[in-house]
């Protein structure tokens, strides 16, 4: 089939990438020229493992193709993909459409023929609808079926979670677009990889309902990690015996400073004002958004207290920056609120991250940027773990305690054993572990 895809931003960018590997024709569009141009170059704008490789292949097969064109990709389409950013809005937390309602006016300006515009953009329930009037008032002559496809791709699993998902929703209210997007994701197996056909507005609620659930287990058992450090319990023995509860599952119940990326945090924001706008409230995720943001806060008076109550003048060095490992992302990751509120204590910040320090540097210029795990650790009176890149596993305790002032680790990610760490002489705290 022939595809367009409209924005390369992380979403737009692997999932261009991903269908052309599907044998389909893909053109991935944006209007940043320099970023056209470094793809065009083979220069990959994010990090996400093996996308580079993935891009080069399906570039080399004559399958994939950048441009900052629009017409002429839209117009020889079967199949166009919405792929921009819908960030919060500023004013009043919904999620703000406008580049994907301009999107839209220029897509229907320029399709040819039938054509299946799917947004595969995070959206507010009645998103498509108003796609729709926004296409027949563009150019009434367009025929259009406007479908809605949300993503469900883990950043740094990415790539995995498009070529062997767990679902592909597809939500439509044109009976036409089913064997279109049949079609699209034929290469999957539909015993393994079910393609879930329902209404549009199902599926534009189900990717926020899925969202805003694993952000619950996330808050959820970050409570239980502050009860457990109260009464004396192990938060990983009790997420251990609540997983492997078929009914619960085992993922999303790690404890620590809380969740953040490109998608918990607005999508959350979004239910909650979608809910509210339609009177119907859901008081949970009211509730649990409020608990993620006061909680990385909580997470700096967690390191304040391990220096012995003072920061002032003190040197911390913060290992982790991105809101998770294998990504470049720190968009509302936990270190960005974390590391201010160290940094209204007076605290001194060296940090290192091995892949966010580009984007980190634009957003906190004030930190005093290293190398690597050593000189982040020299002349510090505490290391903090925040996010769990895997070198940050195997970290060398005699080495770090030799260069630093004082021997304080805080691993907000429970990486390590208590009493393997105290054994080499640090102060160590973490997160729902008593003692």
């Amino acid at each position: 089939m022939r595809i367009a895809i409209i924005g390369t931003g992380y979403v737009g960018l692997v999932s261009g990438v991903c269908l052309s590997d599907f044998g389909h024709h893909v053109t991935c569009i944006d209007k940043i020229e320099d970023k056209i141009a470094r793809l065009n170059r083979g220069e990959v704008p994010i990090y996400e493992p093996g996308l580079d490789v993935m891009i080069a292949r399906n570039v080399a097969t004559g399958r994939l193709f950048f441009t900052t064109d629009l017409a002429q990709p839209v117009a020889e389409a079967d199949v166009v993909f919405l792929a921009v950013g819908t960030p919060s809005r500023k004013s009043d937390g919904h999620a703000d459409l406008t580049y994907v309602y301009s999107a839209a006016r220029e897509i229907a300006s320029a399709v040819k023929g039938f054509t299946v515009l799917v947004t595969k953009s995070t959206v507010p329930v009645g998103t498509g609808d108003e796609l729709e009037r926004i296409i027949a008032e563009a150019n009434p002559e367009a025929d259009v079926a406007v479908v809605s496809n949300p993503e469900f791709l883990r950043e740094g699993a990415a790539i995995e979670d498009f070529m062997a998902p767990d679902r592909v929703v597809v939500g439509m209210n044109d009976d036409r677009a089913r064997n279109v997007m049949a079609e699209v994701y034929a290469p999957l197996d539909a015993q393994r990889h079910p393609v879930i056909f329902t209404a549009r507005r199902t599926a534009e609620l189900t990717k926020y309902a899925a969202n805003a659930f694993l952000a619950l287990k996330l808050a959820y058992i970050n409570e239980i990690a502050d009860l457990c450090e109260q009464v004396g319990a192990n938060v990983q023995d009790v997420s251990r015996g609540m997983g492997l509860d078929t009914r619960i599952g085992q993922k999303f119940l790690n404890a620590g400073p809380g969740y953040g990326g490109s998608c918990f945090p607005k999508d959350t924001l979004a239910l909650v004002k979608t809910a509210q706008d339609h009177n119907s409230p859901i008081r949970l995720i009211e509730t649990i958004v409020g608990i993620n943001e006061t909680r990385k806060r909580a997470m700096a008076r967690k390191v304040e207290r391990a220096v012995g109550g003072d920061l002032r003048g003190k040197t911390v060095g913060i290992l982790g920056l991105t809101f998770k490992p294998d990504t470049d992302d720190i968009r509302e990751s936990p270190a960005l609120s974390i590391v201010q509120a160290l940094l209204d204590k007076g605290a001194h910040l060296q940090a290192y991250d091995p892949e966010g320090m580009p984007a980190a540097r634009q957003m906190m210029p004030e930190l005093d940027y290293k190398s690597g795990v050593d000189a982040v650790a020299e002349g510090a009176d505490a290391l903090v773990i925040i996010t769990e890149w895997k070198q940050f596993h195997q970290l060398d305790l005699d080495k770090l305690k030799s260069r630093m002032k004082s021997p304080v680790l805080i691993d907000l990610r429970n990486i390590y054993k208590a009493e393997e760490v105290r054994a080499k002489g640090f102060v160590y705290e973490s997160v729902g572990r008593a003692g």
